[in-house]
């Protein structure tokens, strides 16, 4: 494993094993190894964990500038020294970098509010294979110059370049922020609720939906709805209303609503932590589909109930390519997020790809023409 401590060094390491038609894995710190597809054997191991600089922090301008290879755990603490964040809430926070949770388009409960990272990279660089580095967007939160291309490499696994540097505008803290835990009974009473909030003029940073055997892990095995508010005080007393008039719930403030939420965030590592065959399915579906997909789990889920991301829990691999080779059949997006990685080869990770997939093909062709960096790592399509 090569760990360059320069984006020059990285563009170079990556221009010479292409030349020799050396196949690439790259990787971060390595956290979501059983994310995506395998990474397969290659020639050559590089990491980009070497990239750890802040290289512009403009607090005033709410932008900052770092490398990828910054750990995420940094790079939040920095910037809560200024009561400001980027509010991504990914998975596997404490280990990743920056660069990682990028690559993978990580995200969490909060996307309700705040989006996905692309709502929040105003600019990067990324290392082709043929050596050069290449600079999409700046430092300016309405410079949309050359954004689309920042975009290709968001979620792309690093199956096109090595993203080197991201420019991220931030979000200052909120004044006040306060949850609420509601219980229902059933998926109909908890998906009424949500949608009286929907409806409703209130803004809550996050509505996170857990069935029973998720809320158990909490303690409370019923239909939960977690709701997260934030604003000043008057603001949040008003949500401490409405949330009153939709069911009974508890509130939580302070180190008590932290540990809610990290609870929440981190669901998928605390569940892969003991299951070594375990697997984490995630259906992307309408906000009306969202009731249908959670009452076909009979396993532990928990659900963007905002934004209509869903996702399963899983003890054994195969029961969750069953359920997804079903929900595909039922029109449903659907991918097979986390598997262990001797199972991957035998698995459809990603069962009815889409229309989009040809192109996301050509556009693989043109960074990477001879198929040598992260090949299948892309849900083994790419």
């Amino acid at each position: 494993m090569t760990s360059p401590p320069t984006a020059e060094e990285l563009a170079e390491a990556l221009r010479r094993a292409a030349l020799h038609d050396r196949t690439i894995a790259l990787t971060g710190h390595g956290t979501k190894r059983l994310m995506a597809g395998p990474i397969r054997r290659a020639d050559e191991s590089v990491s980009t964990a070497g990239l750890r600089s802040v290289l512009q922090y403009e607090p005033r301008d709410l932008t900052i500038s770092v490398e990828a290879g910054l750990p995420w755990r940094e790079l939040t603490g920095l910037l809560a020294e200024n009561r400001q964040m980027v509010p991504l809430d990914p998975p596997f926070a404490a280990e990743a970098t920056v660069g990682g949770v990028i690559a993978a388009n990580t995200s969490g409960p909060r996307r309700r509010l705040y989006g996905t990272a692309r709502d929040l990279v105003i600019g990067m660089k990324f290392a082709t294979l043929q050596g050069k580095i290449v600079q999409s967007g700046g430092m300016v939160v309405k410079n949309v110059a050359g954004l689309d291309m920042a975009k290709l490499m968001i979620g792309s696994f690093g199956t096109l370049a090595a993203i080197t540097v991201v420019n991220f505008k931030l979000a200052p803290m909120p004044e006040l922020e306060r949850s609420f835990v509601l219980a229902f009974q059933s998926l109909a009473d908890a998906m009424a609720a949500r949608d009286r909030l929907l409806k409703s003029a209130l803004q809550p940073a996050a509505i996170d939906l857990l069935n029973p055997a998720a809320g158990a892990t909490i303690g409370n095995r019923a239909w939960l709805l977690a709701v997260a508010t934030v604003g000043n005080a008057a603001a949040v007393e008003r949500y401490e209303r409405e949330m009153s008039t939709l069911g009974e719930g508890v509130a939580f403030d302070g180190d008590r609503q932290q540990t809610l939420w990290q609870h929440i965030a981190e669901f998928t590592p605390r569940f892969l932590e003991t299951r070594p065959d375990g697997a984490v399915v995630r259906a992307s579906c309408t906000l009306k589909e969202l009731e249908a997909v959670m009452a076909s789990f009979e396993v532990p889920a928990l659900a963007r109930a905002a934004t209509g991301v869903c996702y399963g829990y899983f003890e054994q691999s195969a029961e969750a390519a069953r359920w997804a080779a079903e929900a595909a059949g039922r029109g449903w997006k659907i991918v097979i997020e986390f598997s262990p990685e001797e199972s991957k080869p035998d698995l459809d990770l990603w069962p009815a790809p889409g229309r989009d997939l040809e192109l996301m093909r050509r556009v693989k062709n043109l960074f990477d023409p001879g198929n040598v960096l992260n090949r299948g790592r892309l849900y083994s399509r790419i």
